[in-house]
């Protein structure tokens, strides 16, 4: 009995070693996650933004760091329990940034050490959500929430407990809020002698607009000239419907001396964004997209020659799209994050001469930039490497780990493994798949395999390390994820990336099952233990196979996901993304037919094979009733489904423990149908 015993409990031993030794949901929230990345003006400091989680509160903590480059050793300088965030340098290598330690979000100064720290604003009139100094630090501008228009509640004071909308126009609501009484306005402020103006001036003063493109714009949209006379912000000055239909967004200039307001880019039609002066102040450089409605365009980077007035496209040539760029101090060079190939590359671009080199060659995906004499400063990642701060020598292309932040997590564990492979489509075209091999991967056996079918839709399976769909946890699990690079992706060309525009349920589901097909004649792929799961257009990715995939697949988890892009035209905010990928309204007679070929729930006929449906009760790009929808037509037609619905999520999970339940539900569901 005793050795009965000993054995059962050698096994739970075995058991509970083997799941400390791969990566799981609990400990992807244990994973410090880092930002960052800014050069101190004497080029010797790298400044970072370290966020961690605490599981039990359910909530993360930014605090800042210092990295001396000459040292090699980063410095902890902020160690509180509120956030830090939009950490800047100022002159002599000072540090400003926001915090919510006293009187809401404020804005702060400290030196190197996180010494000599200093609250420099007292705002409470306006929620601060950003800000941008002048070179000289003369200058600020604030990004503040102010109030714009009378709401029912004004309208009818004596009612107060009601709890009413009314609208008279679009855009009432965008990704996950509702559009509420106020805008994002820039505020400059004058700063003398460590002090801060009482009062600031409104550079949109009486304009319903917000200056920086919502939702997700910040203080990168706004730039100072370098003789701190000149604001520049990008801003797309539309309103409701119009807002709505265009994503035709401009830079404005603001001259301080004037308060004279002044569109920069009104010959470009798409968005205009991150504009950056050159040091000597003669050049302004932005990104640029040529055609309005157009949100995944060739992302251009322009070239203002600011004593000539004239532009020069220094990308016009290459068919690449900018992520994000610096300017070498002398002018002569830009250097460029630039999706590559699956992967996100650095590259160098002669302003001269219009000549491309490709700097990192690296498997990784490289997430910031910048200089420091000879080197490029950048975070990267890979699908097996959370982000950390690396070097990279500009001639050579050789790079150096400046920091390996979570060693002590990943270091214990048995990693999966990836591979990079290219598959014949279809119509005859080379296709890069990315296979995730589980961890002690062994040819000679059979595995379960989860085709990943990825979102944007204009968004390259890249390497990245993600906390809402980790792929390197998907293979954790004892799954081969088969993620391919199908029709619509960047990074292999334009004409690639356009492919998916008004034919969503086309060459892509094309791509998807050529994926499927071909690794299935691996001889460790077992083919009757195939899932499908995806999210956003990969949750439409989902809904379209489910009707189609003649058995290939035991399951689907769709999160997210276009069902019926009839209602989803009538409930999603950025109208100009419908009509441009999918052609417009449905009622028109000539979209008839595209609908009908396209939308998912046209092929529910077809479903006979189980499905997970989950969906955000904040989602406005894709309302909630596109999963309600799914669900009930699963359960109608009497096959296994479930609906995991988070009321308080948009279309991403960011909460930790509902992460971590997300994570839970997601593999109890593959594994009943794909471990049996």
């Amino acid at each position: 009995m005793f050795k009965i015993i000993f054995i059962f409990s050698l096994a739970i031993f075995s058991l509970n070693c083997f799941s400390q030794n791969v990566l799981s949901p609990e400990l992807l929230f244990k994973v410090k996650r880092l930002s960052g990345g800014k050069v101190s003006p004497d080029g010797k400091l790298v400044l970072l933004e370290i966020r961690t989680f605490s599981i039990e509160e359910n909530k993360g903590n930014t605090d800042l760091f210092v990295y001396d480059l000459k040292r090699g050793k980063s410095t902890q300088i902020t160690n509180t329990a509120f956030s830090e965030m939009e950490a800047q340098w100022g002159i002599g290598n000072s540090i400003w940034f926001m915090s919510t330690e006293n009187q809401g979000v404020q804005l702060w100064k400290m030196n190197t050490e996180g010494k000599n720290k200093t609250q420099v604003s007292a705002i409470t009139e306006m929620d601060l959500e950003g800000f941008k100094f002048s070179p000289d630090e003369t200058k600020l501008v604030f990004i503040a929430a102010v109030k714009m228009k009378s709401t029912l509640k004004d309208k009818h004071p004596d009612l107060p407990l009601a709890n009413a909308r009314l609208e008279d126009d679009l855009m009432y609501r965008h990704w996950n809020y509702w559009q509420d009484d106020t805008k994002k306005h820039l505020f400059l402020y004058e700063f003398k002698d460590n002090k801060l103006a009482v009062s600031g001036k409104d550079l949109l003063e009486n304009e319903f607009y917000d200056g920086v493109l919502p939702p997700f714009g910040s203080s990168d949209q706004i730039a100072f000239s370098t003789d701190s006379k000149k604001i520049i912000y990008s801003c797309k000055k539309k309103k409701g419907k119009a807002f709505a239909l265009s994503t035709n967004s401009q830079l404005y200039e603001y001259a301080i001396e004037t308060a004279k307001t002044t569109v920069l880019t009104s010959a470009y039609l798409g968005y205009d964004s991150s504009p950056k002066y050159s040091a000597d102040g003669n050049f302004l450089f932005w990104q640029s997209m040529a055609k309005d409605g157009f949100e995944a365009d060739k992302n251009d980077l322009i070239v203002r020659d600011l004593r000539t007035n004239t532009d020069v496209n220094l990308t016009q040539k290459h068919d690449i799209t900018v992520d994000d760029f610096c300017i070498s101090p002398n002018s002569k060079f830009v250097y460029m994050i630039i999706p590559f190939k699956g992967m996100k590359q650095l590259f160098e671009l002669e302003i001269s001469t219009q000549a491309l080199r490709q700097i990192t060659t690296e498997e990784f995906d490289f997430l910031s930039i910048d200089l420091a004499g000879d080197e490029l400063i950048t975070t990267r990642q890979s699908m097996l490497d959370p982000t950390d701060l690396v070097s990279v020598n500009i001639k050579k292309g050789k790079t150096e780990n400046l920091t390996n932040l979570n060693d002590d997590i990943m270091s214990k564990l048995d990693l999966p493994s990836v591979q990079e492979r290219w598959i014949e489509t279809t119509d005859g075209k080379k296709m890069l798949v990315w296979m995730v091999l589980p961890p002690n991967f062994d040819s000679n056996k059979k595995y379960p395999s989860v085709l990943y079918c990825q979102g944007g839709p204009q968004s390259m399976v890249s390497q990245f390390f993600s906390y809402r769909w980790n792929l390197a946890l998907m293979a954790s699990q004892g799954y081969i994820v088969i993620a391919p690079n199908r029709r619509g992706l960047p990074g292999f060309g334009q004409e690639w990336n356009d492919a998916i525009s008004k034919d969503w349920g086309g060459q892509a589901m094309n791509d998807y099952l050529a994926a499927v097909d071909n690794i299935s004649n691996e001889p460790y792929i077992d083919v009757n233990r195939i899932g499908c799961v995806g999210a956003s257009y990969g949750g439409y990715s989902a809904y379209y196979l489910a009707g189609i995939h003649k058995g290939r697949f035991k399951t689907f988890i769709s999160h997210c996901g276009l069902f019926n892009l009839e209602s989803w035209y009538g409930t999603t905010e950025e109208l100009f993304f419908a009509n441009w990928d999918n052609k417009g309204p449905y009622w028109l007679p000539e979209n008839k037919e595209y609908y009908a070929k396209n939308s998912p729930h046209n092929f529910v006929q077809n479903w006979n094979t189980p499905i997970l449906v989950i969906h955000g009760g904040m989602d406005f790009r894709v309302p909630e009733s596109e999963g309600i929808q799914a669900y009930q037509a699963a359960q109608l037609k009497g096959l296994r489904s479930k609906y995991l619905y988070f009321p308080k999520e948009g279309h991403w999970i960011t909460t930790p423990q509902n992460g971590i339940l997300w994570y839970r539900e997601f593999f109890e569901w593959l594994d009943t149908d794909l471990k049996k």
